[in-house]
């Protein structure tokens, strides 16, 4: 439970550009299909690898740009400022 942060204690600005419902029920569904077609799994790291080579080919579609992204940019560098490269 402590690894789970609530979605509203983020900045409207970051729940905004996270907020975005058709894209991600379209990435659900895709992994969901991925996986529906498979009986069985012999270890967890071929789920893991089969969800890996499944989000690279659904990333190839990813072609508009994030809504909102420039607003929320400093607020992801502040709130995640290991995961920004100095500058």
């Amino acid at each position: 439970m402590e690894n789970i942060i609530p979605f509203f204690d983020y900045p409207p600005d970051i729940r905004k550009v996270i907020y975005t419902t058709n894209a991600i029920e379209s990435l659900n569904r895709s992994l969901r299909k991925v996986l529906k077609t498979k009986g069985c799994f012999p270890n967890e790291d071929s789920v893991d690898k089969l969800l890996y080579l499944a989000l690279n080919h659904i990333a190839k579609k990813w072609t508009m740009p994030i809504r909102d992204w420039k607003a929320a940019l400093m607020p992801f560098a502040i709130e995640f400022p290991d995961r920004f490269p100095q500058f």
